[in-house]
């Protein structure tokens, strides 16, 4: 799968907790549905060309929007050891304010957005 990163775009993880900062290290993406998987902590994800992700994951879901500027190869670098195609999940080298964006539970149609 081919997955551009653009300058301007936003930047989001997922989490299953209920956090301001994120740390150095951790995972961020501009496929916001990436996030969002993730943030149901799966031990099985995968995607397919068309995008379709499939994942295991069952806990309550927190996406949040990364709430200032990312310069790639200054502020992130592309995660080393992945499976995903390249671009699809980069780490953090600072501490990166977050802004909750929505809530998602397993099966719930009606996801709460902030």
């Amino acid at each position: 799968m081919n997955i551009n990163i653009k300058s301007n775009s936003e930047w989001y993880h997922g989490s299953n907790l209920k956090i301001d900062v994120l740390r150095v290290g951790s995972t961020i993406t501009q496929w916001k549905e990436l996030a969002e998987a993730f943030s149901h902590k799966p031990t099985l994800l995968s995607y397919e060309e068309n995008g379709k992700i499939t994942h295991n994951g069952k806990e309550t879901g927190y996406l949040y929007k990364i709430d200032e500027k990312i310069t790639v190869g200054e502020d992130v670098e592309q995660h080393p050891k992945t499976t995903m195609d390249a671009n699809a999940e980069f780490l953090t080298k600072r501490p990166l304010k977050l802004q909750l964006i929505s809530i998602h539970t397993i099966g719930d149609k009606h996801n709460e957005q902030l």
